[in-house]
């Protein structure tokens, strides 16, 4: 059983709106974002706005949904940076709320075969708005 939230998660926060970030996708059940620390840009979390503390704590359908979500991100992702290449990967140990990293790649990118967590992209804030921008634009094309 979820909790609604928590008073101590960060995605939580990010929920609630106390902690701001770059949203590419919303409905009444989930939300994407922009990871402020990005692996490559377009790197995006997908979770469920109810708190989980893992993906494996989810109910099955509610986790079906989570992955069609991000199977539209991800849709949107490679569209907006012309790459097939995104590495998904689920989440909740730095963070412990269920989550989905989807992270574009691209040749020469740095990382080997699986993300370098200890790669990590500055991008400014303008340049974060514009990519944001670019995936919810092209969310918007996709057919339901």
């Amino acid at each position: 059983m979820p909790l609604i939230s928590s008073d101590d998660c960060v995605f939580c926060d990010i929920v609630r709106g106390a902690n701001p970030h770059e949203i590419v996708y919303e409905d009444a059940e989930f939300l994407g974002f922009l990871d402020k620390y990005p692996l490559n840009p377009g790197h995006t979390q997908v979770i469920p706005k109810s708190h989980y503390r893992w993906v494996w704590d989810m109910e099955s359908a509610n986790l079906g949904f989570l992955f069609m979500k991000a199977q539209r991100i991800t849709k949107a992702l490679q569209a907006v940076f012309d790459t097939e290449w995104i590495i998904a990967d689920t989440g909740g140990i730095g963070v412990p709320h269920a989550h989905v990293h989807l992270v574009p790649r691209f040749e020469d990118d740095g990382h080997g075969e699986l993300p370098d967590p200890k790669i990590l992209r500055e991008i400014p804030d303008q340049e974060m708005e514009d990519i944001a921008r670019k995936i919810r634009a092209e969310i918007e094309r996709m057919p339901q």
